[in-house]
């Protein structure tokens, strides 16, 4: 069983910044690719970005030139870099990990919230 543990939310202002942190159990080099998610209250989860295990990285429209994914394969660890946060920001954001076989592996979340 793989654990991913976000780490970096917490209440910010408007044009603030962040970076969540996810941790993986294991070499994140066994995931094809690795992503965060978020859900809002009464939305559904989506995509806001990716990244392959050779660095490519994609984004949801929402935010790209604000949001940057990132990864250290010797920490194992993948990040995402928050910057000119919006109210509309606010969500719980989630930590995914596909490896090439069995999968997908959640984390359990971590709370940003975007607020003045």
């Amino acid at each position: 069983q793989v654990q991913l543990v976000e780490s970096g939310g917490g209440l910010v202002q408007p044009g603030g910044s962040l970076q969540l942190s996810c941790a993986a159990s294991r070499s994140i080099l066994t995931f094809y690719n690795m992503a965060w998610y978020r859900q809002a209250p009464g939305k559904q989860r989506e995509l806001v970005a990716a990244i392959s295990n050779g660095g490519s990285a994609n984004y949801a429209d929402s935010v790209k030139g604000r949001f940057t994914i990132s990864r250290d394969n010797a920490k194992n660890t993948v990040y995402l870099q928050i910057n000119s946060l919006k109210p509309e920001d606010t969500a719980v954001y989630y930590c995914n990990a596909n490896p090439y076989y069995g999968g997908p592996y959640w984390g359990q979340g971590t709370q940003v919230t975007v607020s003045s």
